[in-house]
């Protein structure tokens, strides 16, 4: 049911074209007093990123074929969502009136721009990168306020990694259960990697792909039977939120057993999630064509929802899932979903980190989930995002390159009622993020 949370472009850094060798080798100096080409489009920076100027005006042939307008716009929606919207250029500096730099301030940072205008009729920007952003004034505090005023309920949890131990350097809400959505494969992997552990299976092993699910990313329409190795179901699973990859491994693995590993990882109510629901079975149950069973679902203790799912194993398939119940909003995420504090997060994490599996560390690590200029302070991030309707959930393990201590950022976010902006959410992470940098 967890279509994989956007991994949008990170707002920090934005290199959209490379800047010419001249402009790598010269020294800022003062703009001349006239009017330049450069003057020109920097001054137009503001009324772009406003949508006041179209993108193929803005920029020459070989930047648009580059760099796609609607990536352009996913880059510079998640800024904005970050930063607020821009207010001024400022410090303008070019040595000859084609290339240079500035100041690009929005209404909670600023940053660096690198710039370059062609030479050809249009004055067209054939190079611009967006670098060293820097929030103004920014801390946990009013990261936290900021989470706190969302709609619905969110909670979030930063700490420092000492082993086994979890030192939280900020927090809100962190022991709340929240649907986290496609966080709970964390836990799919965990088992995983310790049945490969225990000499078991191997991630080479060649297995049927054998559960296809709704809202696949990676597997759509792949047809049942193909042949595919454990790491390759892993790598789909966490880095695009594969749902068939999760079922076809859930089915594989056994769900008593990962029900067991959460458990192990210190899950504080592990019953919101035994039994431990297929992305089928949960789509299904939410779904208007199981509005006989839902209810009994919902009711019923674990043993009682257990034996309802194995008592219509023929139903709770894909072909009876119901797609068009989840065009419109949030339905029953409180209660038909899967849940975990931000405490449980960072538990889950390290029980991953502690297993000291490369591999393991390497499925997590193929979408970081904020992009590469977030991650520069980085040597490690490994990240794991969950989002449906009403739901949104982000985490990040890291490994500071400053002086490689371990950190958890993890951030959840609930509501009922109405779909979240994923934008403003993958903001506020990224700043708890560079907050952990420091």
């Amino acid at each position: 049911m967890n279509r994989l949370l956007a991994s949008i472009a990170s707002a920090a850094t934005i290199a959209l074209a490379a800047p010419s060798a001249a402009h790598a080798l010269q020294s800022p100096e003062t703009a001349p007093a006239v009017t330049t080409a450069f003057d020109k489009r920097a001054a137009e920076l503001v009324d772009l990123f406003a949508g006041k100027i179209a993108f193929s005006d803005y920029f020459a042939p070989s930047f648009q074929q580059a760099i796609p307008e609607t990536q352009f716009k996913a880059m510079t929606t998640s800024l904005i969502a970050q930063y607020g919207p821009p207010v001024a250029v400022e410090q303008l500096a070019s040595k000859n009136g084609r290339s240079g730099t500035l100041q690009f301030r929005f209404e909670k940072g600023v940053g660096t721009v690198l710039l370059d205008v062609g030479a050809d009729a249009g004055e067209r920007v054939i190079g611009l990168q967006l670098t060293d952003f820097r929030m103004a004034n920014d801390s946990y505090d009013r990261v936290a306020a900021e989470l706190a005023a969302l709609p619905g309920s969110a909670g979030f949890l930063v700490a420092q990694l000492d082993g086994a131990t979890i030192r939280p350097l900020a927090a809100a809400n962190a022991d709340r259960q929240f649907a986290v959505g496609s966080t709970f494969k964390l836990y799919v992997l965990d088992e995983l990697g310790a049945q490969i552990a225990a000499g078991e299976r191997r991630w080479s092993d060649v297995v049927p792909f054998s559960h296809p699910s709704f809202s696949s990313a990676g597997t759509a329409n792949w047809p049942t039977g193909t042949p595919v190795t454990l790491q390759t179901l892993a790598n789909w699973m966490i880095s695009v939120s594969d749902n068939g990859a999760t079922d076809t491994l859930i089915h594989l693995l056994g769900r008593g057993r990962i029900e067991a590993r959460i458990r192990a990882a210190g899950h504080s109510d592990p019953s919101r999630n035994i039994p431990l629901l297929t992305t089928v079975e949960a789509f299904a149950l939410k779904g208007n064509n199981f509005s006989d069973l839902r209810p009994a679902f919902i009711e019923g203790d674990d043993q009682a929802q257990r034996k309802l799912i194995d008592a219509n194993r023929a139903r709770l398939i894909l072909a009876n899932v119901d797609g068009i119940s989840f065009i419109d909003g949030p339905r029953f995420i409180n209660s038909l979903e899967w849940f975990a504090s931000p405490n449980d997060i960072a538990r889950a994490l390290v029980a991953l980190r502690a297993r000291k599996s490369g591999t393991v560390m390497s499925v997590l690590a193929i979408n970081n989930g904020v992009g590469p200029a977030a991650a520069e302070p980085w040597r490690y991030l490994g990240y794991k995002g969950g989002s449906e309707n009403g739901v949104l959930s982000m985490s990040v393990l890291g490994e500071r390159k400053a002086d490689g201590k371990w950190f958890v950022v993890t951030a959840s976010w609930n509501d009922p009622k109405a779909n979240l902006d994923a934008d403003k959410m993958v903001g506020l992470v990224t700043r708890l993020l560079a907050l952990a940098a420091k």
